[in-house]
């Protein structure tokens, strides 16, 4: 049961709960994952004190990258500059990495449950491949998002890459990548905020954190969810910005209770961000405001 001061969007949640619970990739904490969360961070506005001494995640079994959306998706995230106002170049093996990538989710039980849900919401044309080819336009179509008009960025880079704007860290919500970046020692995991979307979660899904990257980069809260495979995240997303959910929604899935953000960019179908978050951020009977990060 959803606790006060929480309202579920009941379409919302029926099907991502669904996918959620359909989804037979994600990881699971102590099989394919292990977390050491160590301190709690006491403020977002000071990023200058570091309340972990090692990184979050202690391991990651790398047969997880040996699953086929996994490995796709890895593959895609040394494509990007780092930084925003630099020009996006996309090579031919970028190109065919895109390519196999969504290939790859397609074929997946949850990209085709999101699929028939979007054709029933008339939001989505029932061939496969007319769908394959708006997946890539609302993800992997260059736009640009700073001023300057260069073709600076694309939705899949900010949600699950990351992009450097002077002297912060915007984007990059997605827990895969922390890891990988936490493992080439480029993120400085620092603690965490908030460790559960419900009370006594025993499998920990959803963390907000700090960390810097490389040690210029500040990112003053993070919202990343745990062992959600590429595909779910992927549907959720572009579903929320298909049916026009922009803002803040509160779900109710399966038995978390979770803030989706999906903020659109542009006229066109593409994500300024997109990420998930607790329903209510609380630690120690003291109340977060639910920033866009």
């Amino acid at each position: 049961m959803a606790g006060g001061g929480f309202s579920a969007d009941s379409e919302l949640s029926d099907i991502i709960s669904k996918l959620w619970d359909m989804d037979d990739n994600k990881c699971h904490h102590g099989t394919d994952y292990e977390l050491d969360l160590q301190g709690y961070v006491c403020s977002s506005r000071d990023t200058s004190k570091d309340f972990a001494r090692d990184n979050l995640f202690a391991w990651v079994d790398d047969n997880v990258f040996e699953r086929r959306t996994y490995k796709a998706f890895r593959n895609l995230l040394d494509n990007f500059e780092l930084e925003v106002g630099e020009e996006e170049i996309v090579t031919r093996e970028e190109r065919e990495e895109i390519e196999e990538f969504l290939t790859a989710i397609m074929e997946t039980e949850v990209m085709k449950e999101a699929h028939n849900f979007l054709v029933r919401k008339r939001k989505a044309d029932e061939d496969v491949w007319k769908f394959k080819k708006q997946l890539k336009d609302i993800w992997f179509r260059l736009f640009a998002r700073s001023y300057g008009g260069r073709k600076d960025s694309c939705s899949f880079e900010h949600v699950f890459v990351g992009e450097g704007r002077g002297e912060e860290l915007i984007g990059l919500h997605n827990w895969i990548q922390f890891y990988l970046q936490e493992k080439a020692g480029n993120i400085d995991y620092h603690g965490y905020f908030r460790r559960e979307t419900k009370k006594d979660d025993e499998e920990i899904r959803l963390l907000a954190v700090q960390f810097d990257w490389k040690d210029q980069k500040a990112k003053p809260m993070c919202s990343v969810f745990i062992g959600s495979s590429p595909e779910f995240e992927i549907a959720a997303y572009t579903i929320c910005l298909l049916l026009d959910r922009d803002g803040k929604l509160d779900i109710q899935m399966g038995e978390y209770e979770v803030e989706l953000t999906v903020h659109s960019h542009g006229k066109w179908r593409k994500l300024g961000t997109a990420y998930i978050a607790a329903a209510r951020m609380e630690q120690h009977g003291k109340q977060y405001s639910r920033k866009k990060w």
